[in-house]
């Protein structure tokens, strides 16, 4: 075994162990720190496929914004947990029935010979002048653009639609007219006002002292 095979084998193996972590660890942070290490095993299983703008992708989008949104948001949640663990055991045999129907299904993929080593031959070396980007951006652009901007348009929708839904109309809120910054000189920004000196009054003494020098 080389020593590209084993590093392979040990993400998945990591891959697999975080993953099984994430849908049994008792508390959700936890849960969330594992899926971040899920993530950067399948990122660095990724980079060895030499798929690295996928492998860049999955450690700055998810783990670097979705994952820190995601475990902000956990960890500022109070999630009442003994609420969360009833019901337990009256939902456990359905649970088992799904995963075993799960694992079944799974399992007859994995044995039907489709994903075999006979139909699916070793990947070619790629040359030292290849960019996983370009070939990305050349694929999406020309084969899958129509798809490519129908998921644009969506999510053009999703964003219009949730400003649409969140915006209560205008709050007397102060604007910047950035015409009239760029337009501004000195004859609107400075003016000499003319102030007549006001000459200081002496101080006058506190009523009490008035009334003890007058009864003395």
């Amino acid at each position: 075994m080389s020593f590209q095979v084993l590093v392979y084998y040990s993400f998945a193996a990591l891959l697999i162990f975080s993953a099984l972590m994430v849908v049994s660890s008792k508390h959700s942070v936890k849960a969330a720190l594992f899926l971040v290490l899920c993530f950067a095993s399948a990122s660095a299983i990724w980079l060895m496929m030499e798929a690295e703008f996928l492998a860049i992708s999955l450690i700055v989008v998810y783990v670097g914004a979705v994952m820190v949104l995601l475990l902000f948001v956990v960890m500022m949640l109070d999630v009442d947990y003994a609420a969360l663990r009833q019901g337990f055991v009256k939902k456990l045999p359905i649970a088992l029935l799904i995963a075993l129907g799960f694992f079944a299904i799974l399992y007859g993929f994995i044995s039907s010979g489709v994903f075999s080593v006979d139909k699916f031959s070793n990947p070619v070396a790629k040359p030292d002048d290849y960019s996983n980007i370009k070939a990305l951006g050349r694929i999406l652009y020309t084969e899958y653009v129509i798809a490519f901007e129908i998921a644009a348009v969506i999510l053009l929708v999703a964003i219009i639609s949730a400003i649409a839904l969140t915006f209560r109309g205008r709050r007397n809120r102060k604007t910047q007219n950035i015409n009239k910054q760029l337009m501004a000189n000195k004859n609107n920004r400075l003016r000499i006002v003319e102030v007549k000196a006001v000459k200081p009054q002496p101080a006058q003494p506190p009523q009490e002292n008035i009334a003890q020098e007058k009864a003395k």
